[in-house]
């Protein structure tokens, strides 16, 4: 087998979901390294997660072509791998050629001890056809190249280069310079005082003398507020100019400046896009849960849940796809010129990772039971936070819940992700008076709010949709007698 055969080179592959590019994170491999196929070689952060690229054939690892931290493209090879290394060591490089590969570079005198001929057929520069700066040839529009020097006809009464001679420079006459007089007058540069043609009239009438008075305007002129003070013999009083006051200005060094870019620069585009697309319209419900919550402690409570996570955003979830089983448009997508409408729901849940704000969903949630449920959203959300969600697990998403309430909020309006027409934040449970049959009672109160696409979702339908997820929570048991 040939050296050539030996060597594959791995390119960066298409991770789907219409991602064009990756930063390696982490090689899991140096170079001299044996791997297997499908062996994990290198960790890649996408637009949308970050996942663990497999080998494609198993061999020994002969260069590695970007270092950790690079963004490359789809389709740029990333790593070169020896499949037959059992075969013997590779052919050594020329030994007249550098480390690189490259012929060794001569020096700068050498290349000008050299004259080169022009190849046949070549134009030298300055010639129409030659040689133009940046290398381009230069060709007259409409005719091909021309190897004659190009020429210009004299116009009639020209006068010959020879006979032009530069003109002498001309030096502008400065302006006027205005400068404060003594005593804080204005005068010019040629002792006279600066006022217009229209005061040193009312001077004249009124018998006022200009070099005598203090000018309160632009440059310390005289208005004729100055002279008409000057004739009624009161005095102009000029206030003192305040210094001006420089802003505190700080230096780069207290500054950090962060890359925008995988997760990060997912979200600001598609956040972006969908708040300027989709009018936006956010309506709050805050309901009374303690009911939910006892509900919540007897499920614990139970042998077969005794190792199930447990937590309020499972009620949450649940009362959303009944919800969405009464109000079925609230589960769609804006179309351009049709609405589509799902049977389906891929439950969204929003959790905050270290590389940013993703939004995995659980696949055909309207399907699981309440256990099946509980188990897919500790999946989802153990996996979110070990940084391992797949691209696939955040495509296809139809409606989103954002639990707030676990950094402590009440409520929010959050913004829907593109292509779907509402999102539910969850805020925080909280011990809070509450009227209970007549009397104020401490109960477990939390604030829904709930953000919908007006072109889709009107008034009536979001408020409905929203009471029918607050009712679950208000009274569960009640609520899924009546529904089921």
């Amino acid at each position: 087998m040939s050296d050539m055969s030996r060597i594959k080179t791995f390119n960066l592959p298409d991770l789907g979901e219409g991602l064009t590019e990756g930063e390696i994170l982490a090689w899991l491999v140096k170079v001299g390294d044996t791997i297997e196929l499908n062996q994990p070689i290198v960790e890649v952060e996408t637009a949308k997660a970050a996942v663990e690229i497999p080998a494609k054939w198993a061999g020994q690892v002969q260069a590695i072509h970007h270092p950790e931290g690079t963004t490359v493209e789809v389709g740029t090879p990333i790593i070169a791998i020896d499949t037959d290394p059992g075969a013997g060591p590779l052919e050594a490089p020329s030994t007249t050629a550098t480390p690189s590969g490259d012929l060794p570079t001569p020096s700068a005198a050498s290349l000008a001890a050299v004259e080169v001929a022009p190849a046949e057929g070549m134009v030298e520069p300055g010639l129409i056809g030659g040689a133009a700066p940046g290398g381009r040839t230069a060709v007259l529009v409409g005719y091909g190249p021309r190897t004659t020097a190009a020429k210009r006809r004299p116009r009639k009464g020209a006068v010959p280069a020879q006979a032009v001679t530069a003109p002498a420079p001309v030096v502008p006459t400065p302006p006027p310079v205005v400068a404060p007089a003594q005593n804080g007058r204005a005068a010019t540069a040629t002792g006279g005082v600066l006022a217009k043609p229209p005061v040193r009239k009312l001077a004249k009438d009124l018998g006022v003398d200009l070099g005598t008075l203090t000018g309160s305007g632009p440059l310390g002129s005289i208005t004729r507020e100055d002279v008409q003070q000057a004739a009624s013999g009161t005095s102009v009083v000029v206030a003192e100019p305040i210094a001006a006051t420089s802003a505190p200005s700080f230096g780069t060094d207290r500054e950090q400046r962060i890359p925008v870019k995988g997760v990060r620069k997912l979200t600001a585009e598609n956040m972006s896009r969908s708040a300027f697309t989709a009018p936006h319209v956010t309506e709050f419900l805050t309901v009374d849960v303690t009911r939910a919550m006892k509900a919540l402690d007897r499920l614990r409570g139970r042998r077969e849940w005794r190792d199930v996570r447990v937590s309020p955003l499972l009620l949450v979830a649940k009362a959303v796809l009944l919800a969405v089983q009464r109000h079925p448009m609230v589960n769609s997508t804006w179309a351009g010129d049709e609405i589509v409408v799902k049977e389906y729901v891929n439950l969204g849940i929003a959790a905050a990772t270290e590389r940013g704000l993703i939004v995995p969903n659980v696949k055909d949630a309207g399907r699981l039971s309440l256990r099946e449920l509980a188990d897919a959203l500790t999946d989802l959300v153990q996996t979110a936070k070990s940084g391992r969600t797949s691209p696939a697990a955040m495509s296809g998403g139809t409606l989103t819940i954002t639990n707030v309430g676990v950094f402590g909020v009440d409520t929010g309006t959050p913004i829907l992700p593109p292509g779907e027409s509402a999102i539910l934040a969850f805020g925080a449970v909280r011990e809070m008076p509450w009227v209970h049959k007549g009397k104020v009672k401490v109960r477990q109160v939390t604030t829904l709010g709930l953000s919908f696409d007006h072109r889709i979702i009107d008034g009536e339908l979001g408020s409905k949709f929203l009471r029918d997820v607050g009712d679950f929570l208000t009274d569960p048991e009640a609520a899924l007698l009546a529904w089921t």
